[in-house]
């Protein structure tokens, strides 16, 4: 993989991260992340030029999907679950 393209699957990798941390529901904000992470494992080890494109094409439209879903779950809010209210353990 060329250095360029390095660079820009790992800022698309920060930015889906970023973007899904902003998701008000726990559970899509813990399966996006969860999913996001999984997507970029698997296909780690692809070095073919073409599908690398064809998966860096997919992640962008993927960030703008996740864009718009974070917007709209923001329009939504509902209220926090029990497990996003607990502290965590002082260490």
């Amino acid at each position: 993989m060329a250095a360029s393209s390095r660079a820009q699957v790992l800022d698309l990798y920060r930015a889906m991260l970023r973007e899904s941390k902003h998701f008000s529901a726990y559970n899509y904000r813990t399966y996006a992340i969860r999913r996001i992470r999984d997507a970029f494992r698997e296909n780690k080890n692809v070095k073919d030029p073409v599908e690398i494109q064809t998966l860096v094409n997919k992640a962008k439209r993927d960030l703008g999907m996740i864009r718009r879903q974070v917007h709209i779950g923001q329009l939504y809010s509902t209220d926090k679950l029990i497990i996003e209210n607990q502290e965590k353990p002082k260490t």
